[in-house]
């Protein structure tokens, strides 16, 4: 009996709502504002109800990214990617080709418009709309990592902080 592809599990998580009280701050250092903690813990909630557990998490070293992940109280092999700030969606497909094979869930935090344009990308025919801060989009496939590429993916799930209120 010959084998059949394995599904793979995209979690694609913008981070939360972050704080513009500090001008000076720098864009890289700003951190969640307070509605972003609440849709952090939310999205915590979400994450233990849906047994959420990627095998690896890619996040922007950005803090919003980092206090995000921390607030989800997701946990695992994480990196903390310099390249995730300010990447394109190509930019990120191509990370995404670099994932081990034998991984098989990767959750990855980070900004948009990258985000937005990787899920359009990979899962066109997803209705178009906003991305919001928060939302955490779910996408499954059968190819290889390193064959994710334009409308090789299905979008499964979608929620914002919205959602889960």
């Amino acid at each position: 009996m010959p084998n059949s592809p394995s599904t793979h599990r995209l979690y694609i998580l913008r981070h939360a709502k972050s704080s513009w009280e500090d001008p000076d701050l720098e864009d890289h250092d700003r951190p969640l504002a307070p509605r972003g903690r609440r849709a952090g813990e939310l999205l915590h909630e979400y994450v233990r109800e849906q047994s959420i557990r990627p095998s690896l998490i890619l996040c922007s070293t950005a803090r919003r990214a980092r206090e995000t992940l921390e607030a989800a109280g997701l946990e695992g092999e994480i990196y903390f990617e310099d390249e995730l700030y300010g990447a394109s969606a190509g930019a990120l497909v191509g990370r995404l080709r670099r994932v081990p094979r034998a991984t098989s869930s990767v959750m990855l935090i980070g900004h948009d418009p990258a985000l937005h344009d990787l899920l359009a990308t990979l899962a066109p025919r997803r209705q178009a709309g906003k991305f919001p801060t928060g939302a955490l989009a779910t996408l499954t496939f059968t190819s290889p990592w390193s064959g994710l590429g334009p409308g090789g993916a299905e979008l499964s799930g979608f929620v914002s902080p919205r959602d889960l209120a």
